[in-house]
């Protein structure tokens, strides 16, 4: 066995545990952690409901850029030397968002932290499911994916401990950023480099054809529609919302837990139906999830809101990567790049239109039922099957691709 091989398979639940609290900082907090953070920012530091949308607009948008460009051929070479560094500028963007108050600097800010999140996801994910897969221990992959329900639970955990009445939210990003500093370091422990690689020509690629791809890019545009808005302003919604108001933490620590095991529970369905019927059910749950946020007012009914939001949002992702992988002919980058453009205009769209719906009419009720209604329209577009590619690949350890 060769140096490489030995490194690639040694201990690889520490490679696993790397990554996971790679991805939990990356997107648990350095994306996500905006959500618990903005109600202290509207209610102490100026800022409007209107501009709180834009400056989360902003970051979605980042992270779209970030992701095509980890997706393109334009960066390339040592993944965890690329995930390493998308931690480390994504400290530093969170935590430069502590030492200012004016909305512009924070949507600057938000947008080199978005496509900072992008970058470390991506190198982080191609890193270490390769590591997996080459150890035989693909399975671990569920507790990888478990990284982006941990970090918001950790990020409700950290608002909730640490923010104070009169606090504007300056300190809880410094802290934010002091916790992704230190997981920007575990990962570089846990997760080992490559000694003495051979250096190899990379393979040919074929474009991949996307062709018959349209139902599932609009469906993952809703996704990314209907899912933000609840995303966003959940805690402020919560803040505001007298019955709501004592569970502010708790909502955002749901979220966290549900989505934690998600992937695991979404890949089983899949195997139990189809990818894209999981996909359709898991876009239903959702939609269910985003209007019973703003339809209750109840702490039940809210606390199950959080639940299908945390326990579909990983889900939804993985499962229409998988697919779209699945029905391509070819290198499925291109098909990759273009779900990702689909889901990040959904999301920049998102929070900015209900920003402006919650300042001028002070309800989230109107911008959220309209992101249900797109929800179950994805559910719609992706019930029957897509055409099948020539030769097929087992998706999700053995779910089944169409019908």
């Amino acid at each position: 066995m060769t140096q490489t091989a030995v490194r690639n398979n040694h201990k690889p639940i520490l490679i696993a545990l790397g990554g996971m609290i790679a991805i939990a900082a990356a997107m648990g907090i350095g994306r996500f952690v905006y959500t618990p953070i903005l109600p202290f920012m509207i209610e102490n530091g100026g800022l409007s409901k209107a501009a709180g949308g834009w400056i989360a607009a902003a970051n979605y948008l980042g992270y779209l850029l970030g992701a095509l460009l980890a997706a393109s051929s334009a960066i390339s070479g040592d993944k965890r030397l690329w995930f390493i560094a998308g931690l480390a500028l994504s400290a530093a963007t969170t935590g430069a968002m502590g030492l200012t108050q004016d909305p512009w600097l924070y949507a600057g800010l938000r947008l080199l932290g978005g496509v900072a999140s992008a970058v470390a996801l991506l190198f982080a994910s191609a890193l270490v499911l390769d590591r997996l897969a080459q150890a035989g221990r693909g399975g671990l992959s569920s507790l990888y994916f478990s990284g982006v329900g941990i970090g918001v639970a950790v990020s409700a955990v950290l608002v909730g401990g640490l923010g104070r009445p009169n606090d504007d939210g300056a300190g809880l990003w410094f802290w934010s950023a002091a916790i992704t500093g230190l997981a920007a370091a575990a990962a570089w422990v846990l997760i080992p480099g490559e000694r003495n690689r051979a250096a190899q020509p990379p393979p040919p690629r074929q474009e991949g054809e996307t062709r018959g791809l349209g139902r599932l890019f609009t469906a993952y545009f809703t996704m990314g529609f209907g899912y933000v808005i609840t995303a966003t302003f959940l805690s402020t919604l919560a803040r505001e919302t007298p019955s709501l108001a004592a569970y502010e933490t708790v909502l955002w620590l749901t979220v966290g837990l549900a989505a934690a095991p998600s992937v695991l529970f979404w890949n089983w369905v899949a195997r139990l139906t189809t990818v894209l019927r999981a996909y359709a059910l898991a876009s239903l749950t959702l939609a269910l999830g985003v209007a019973l946020s703003v339809l209750s007012q109840g702490p039940v009914l809210v606390l199950a809101a959080a639940v299908m939001l945390g326990g579909t949002i990983m889900g939804l992702t993985a499962l229409a990567m998988v697919e779209a992988r699945r029905v391509t002919r070819g290198d499925p980058r291109r098909a990759i790049a273009l779900l990702t453009a689909a889901f990040g205009v959904g999301q920049m769209i998102g929070p900015a239109f209900a920003g402006l719906l919650f300042e001028a009419t002070g309800s989230l009720t109107a911008p959220s039922l309209c992101a249900s209604a797109l929800l179950v329209l994805g559910a719609a577009l992706t019930w029957k099957p897509l055409p099948e590619p020539p030769s097929q690949t087992a998706p999700l350890d053995g779910a089944r691709g169409g019908d």
